[in-house]
């Protein structure tokens, strides 16, 4: 099936999931929303975004690379239109370590930027789990969440698990992974240039880590700043339709279902992230509110980063990524 095929796919699962809950009157309720909530939604967006372009500035900066302001927002823009636009959000980091490679970065210390800002976001996660754990368990069984703190926990537990274990033991993941490359036919070569691309992605990492104290807690602050932002969105959204669900069980519902909806392998989640959403809500929310309340926050953190991205994607990345893209299959 064709990509295009997928996208389309995606983009009307994400709209026609919401209408089969909330008929028209979704709409009529999306209607009620005030003009400049949304605007304020994006507006937030797009602050999240200078955030992790600022991010991006200050893991450079600490390797003695400079980017400005324009180009890291740049770069952050395109990769999450990447990542919103393929399935499982694989383009995200493909796009990610293209652009910085483009800029004077080795591929393998591109990587290793986009590594250590996941392990940031991982170290975000997990503290956030931990204590909406105890505000959501301690105001008792309202919200039936032992399930998806349980299913978060072991999806964030077993990412940082892989990071340390392809940190502290890659000569025995590279091992491994020679002799499953080796026993589904790559060439010897092709091995070794991928075992001394991950020797230098190690080093890079290791580099990275190696910065201030102060500069990565800054850089740790941003991280914080931008999820703040992005998952308080929803919030907004379910109050200004009159409705009062607690901050932190929303926030919750976000992570659950971002993280799920990537199963089911279309751009965004989509499908997914619809379904888990209105399961994890429908107790609260009346069908119209359900619809209307998803449909703009979907618009404000998936779609509105297809419309914003999109050219800022083609300008940058688009045809370079697909002529290199091509060239590597060749």
């Amino acid at each position: 099936m064709r990509f295009w095929h997928i996208f389309v796919i995606a983009l009307l699962a994400g709209l026609l999931i919401p209408l089969s809950y909330g008929g028209w009157d979704g709409l009529s309720r999306l209607r009620e929303l005030p003009l400049g909530l949304m605007i304020g939604s994006l507006a937030m967006v797009v602050l999240g975004w200078n955030l992790n372009a600022a991010r991006l500035r200050l893991v450079l900066g600490g390797t003695g690379v400079r980017m400005g302001q324009g180009r890291a927002l740049a770069t952050i823009m395109s990769s999450e239109f990447a990542m919103s636009a393929t399935p499982a959000g694989t383009g995200g980091a493909l796009t990610y370590i293209f652009l910085l490679h483009r800029h004077g970065l080795a591929s393998s210390h591109a990587a290793a930027c986009y590594a250590l800002e996941q392990l940031l976001d991982l170290l975000f996660f997990l503290p956030a789990l931990i204590l909406l754990s105890i505000i959501l368990l301690a105001g008792g069984d309202e919200f039936h969440v032992g399930t998806q703190l349980a299913l978060l926990g072991g999806m964030i537990g077993g990412g940082l698990g892989m990071l340390w274990l392809l940190t502290r033991h890659y000569r025995t993941v590279m091992l491994a992974g020679g002799r499953l490359l080796n026993r589904f036919g790559i060439a010897s070569k092709r091995r070794r240039r991928l075992a001394r691309w991950v020797i230098r992605f190690r080093q890079g990492l290791g580099l990275m880590l190696r910065l201030s104290r102060w500069r990565l807690l800054l850089i740790y602050l941003l991280c914080i700043g931008h999820w703040l932002l992005r998952y308080t969105i929803l919030y907004f959204i379910v109050r200004a339709l009159g409705e009062d669900i607690s901050w932190a069980y929303l926030f919750l519902v976000q992570m659950f279902v971002l993280s799920v909806g990537q199963l089911t392998l279309l751009p965004g989640g989509s499908g997914g992230v619809e379904i888990g959403f209105s399961a994890l809500l429908a107790a609260w929310l009346d069908p119209a509110t359900l619809a209307a309340a998803l449909i703009a926050w979907r618009f404000a953190t998936y779609y509105w980063y297809l419309l914003a991205g999109g050219p800022v994607f083609f300008f940058f990345a688009g045809g370079g990524l697909w002529r290199h893209l091509r060239l590597r299959r060749g």
